[in-house]
């Protein structure tokens, strides 16, 4: 008979086959439920100091702000609550504009933006020319502001009178915007397939795959994987972008709210838009950084990525 001791210290012998009884139970020691209450009690612990200082600061702010010199006066211009009555079902309505250029030109960013990587990776001296001007691209697009790229797409095609294209803001401003994103796209669909290791391609080619299959099967579903979160990044910044096709008369979320601070020379309006696109965005920041951190855990311990 074998004596055996447990986690919490105790010996129990083994009888070489019997059925433990209900003394055999186990029950944390001593110790270890000291440590579980030490570590609750430094979570409320934690919890309480963070909770008052943020009530602290918070109160400071505020009393700062409002005892400024100028505070009446600016909340007036920018706080009144019947200007923000006034803003809000405008402001919602021209936001629905913004939403849907963010999924079409979200489409059209992903799709341009792998077609343009895949074009940077391609091998051999045959590929040469596209890979050229496919770094060409990147390298003008991203250097070129976004606000510049807009102002000549959407004042500048027109004015070429070329039969048969858009004059439409709105479609101008999203290829505007389609331009300017698949350049940093293309760049993080890059990065994620020259992060997988040749020997992936190279084992895949001994498998009797072409260079088409492998990059298809193998290389592009282990690149997008690990480049989700800076996508989903990029696709925050095209949410909030979207709000400078305005600049071309498309009546959206901003220049709902330019409209009536116009046309009342109060300035609420400005911050209902400002709040509604914050409200649009903070769901879509805190997904991708659930993204972020499911993947770092995964990585972590040596999971799928």
């Amino acid at each position: 008979m074998t004596l055996l001791k447990d986690d919490s210290g105790r010996e129990g012998a083994d009888g070489g086959g019997g059925t433990p009884g209900a003394d055999d139970a186990y029950a944390p020691s001593e110790r270890r439920l000291d440590r579980e209450r030490h570590k609750r009690a430094r979570a409320r612990r934690a919890t309480a100091i963070a909770a008052l200082s943020t009530l602290v600061t918070v109160v400071v702010l505020y009393v700062v702000v409002v005892n400024a010199p100028g505070w009446p006066r600016t909340k007036e211009t920018f706080f009144d609550a019947h200007y923000a009555r006034e803003a809000l079902p405008r402001v919602l309505e021209g936001l629905w504009l913004n939403v849907r250029l963010l999924l079409i030109c979200g489409v059209l960013v992903l799709v341009l933006g792998m077609l343009i990587a895949i074009a940077r990776t391609l091998p051999g001296p045959v590929f040469f020319p596209l890979r050229v001007l496919a770094a060409a691209y990147t390298d003008f697009f991203r250097g070129l502001p976004l606000i510049i790229n807009l102002m000549i797409v959407i004042f500048g095609v027109p004015a070429l009178r070329l039969q048969g294209v858009t004059v439409d803001p709105v479609l101008l401003g999203g290829t505007a915007l389609t331009l300017t994103y698949s350049a940093y796209v293309a760049e993080v669909f890059r990065a994620g397939i020259e992060s997988v290791h040749p020997s992936q391609r190279a084992a895949a080619r001994s498998l009797g795959l072409t260079n088409r299959q492998a990059l298809r099967y193998v290389v592009l579903p282990q690149a997008v994987r690990r480049q989700v979160p800076p996508l989903l990044n990029d696709l925050v910044s095209l949410q909030k972008d979207t709000g400078l096709v305005s600049i071309g008369g498309a009546i959206d979320a901003v220049r709902a709210a330019d409209i009536i601070a116009q046309r009342s020379m109060n300035y609420t309006s400005y911050i209902v838009a400002g709040l509604v696109f914050v409200a649009l965005t903070i769901p879509m920041t805190r997904f991708t950084d659930w993204v972020t951190a499911r993947m770092d855990r995964q990585r972590a311990q040596g999971g799928a990525i």
